[in-house]
């Protein structure tokens, strides 16, 4: 049986409201990785015009949120330099100003988050959860969305030898304590979600103990984030390679949304939509 969990009023993400008073189903977050190296689809989508006509198609299959991202965070990644990261991801973002859909950038710089703000971005994703330096001044005069997401060490060391006494308890603290210290800063708890970071410094026992009980994160109202679409834990337990993760993708994205998650960030945006449309038209019956 599925532990019960807190269902947010609101989460407030730029141009958009998403308010689970008016709905049942998750926001699905299409990821648009304009990256040489992503660990999933590296090189794909690197130039601004193969990254327009990707965002494209992710909307025509019913994503409500496209997250565009210009540095690998993959296990061993090295940080990539201020002037690169612009590079690659301002001209996308330029290219969906004003779309009909939000629009996210996953950075942990400040100068990214300012010049994307600027652009009118409606949310920043942040795997550092704000904790690099200036990083709450440059999202504090904005309306955008905030997402945290928890990560143990950086992504450089993050899979050397992972260890909790609790998973879920310390990821929960980290999480709350970055709550408040954003909320301390004058930042609304409604532009606030969070995201326990499945494989960002965790075993497969982490991210699956995190997937089974994941209603744990959902009792702060907060929206919850889950991201862990073609992640190698599913590989680990499939056996099967990064191309050919979408039904267990898919699978993972449910079991989260059954416990409590109100946003999952996926790359195959079609199958996961049709996962969600048939588990929200179920809850009418419940």
């Amino acid at each position: 049986m599925v532990k019960q969990h807190i269902t947010p009023v609101a989460w407030r993400c730029g141009r958009f409201l998403f308010d689970w008073t008016q709905r049942t189903s998750p926001v699905v977050m299409g990821i648009l990785n304009v990256t040489p190296d992503s660990f999933s689809d590296g090189g794909q989508y690197a130039g601004r015009d193969a990254a327009l006509r990707h965002a494209e198609q992710l909307i025509s299959e019913g994503a409500e949120m496209i997250d565009v991202g210009g540095e690998s965070s993959r296990p061993g990644s090295e940080p990539l330099s201020l002037q690169e990261e612009l590079d690659r991801v301002m001209p996308v973002l330029e290219g969906l100003k004003g779309a009909s859909v939000a629009i996210s950038v996953d950075t942990y710089k400040a100068k990214v988050m300012s010049a994307a703000i600027d652009l009118g971005v409606d949310c920043i994703n942040d795997i550092w959860a704000f904790r690099q330096p200036h990083a709450i001044e440059a999202i504090s005069n904005s309306q955008c969305g905030l997402i945290l997401m928890h990560m143990q060490k950086d992504p450089t060391t993050m899979q050397f030898d992972p260890h909790y006494d609790n998973v879920i308890s310390e990821v929960n603290g980290f999480l709350m304590e970055r709550c408040v210290a954003l909320e301390d800063e004058g930042i609304d708890r409604q532009r606030i979600a969070i995201d326990p970071g499945f494989g960002f410094g965790k075993t497969l026992e982490h991210n699956m103990t995190m997937l089974a009980q994941f209603h744990q994160f959902c009792q702060h109202d907060f929206a919850v984030v889950a991201g862990i679409s073609r992640k190698n834990s599913l590989g680990q337990i499939t056996g099967r390679d990064i191309g050919h993760r979408v039904t267990a993708s898919v699978s993972a994205a449910q079991m989260a949304v059954e416990r409590g998650a109100k946003i999952v960030r996926v790359h195959d945006v079609a199958e996961t939509v049709d996962a969600v449309k048939i588990w929200s038209a179920a809850q009418e019956y419940l």
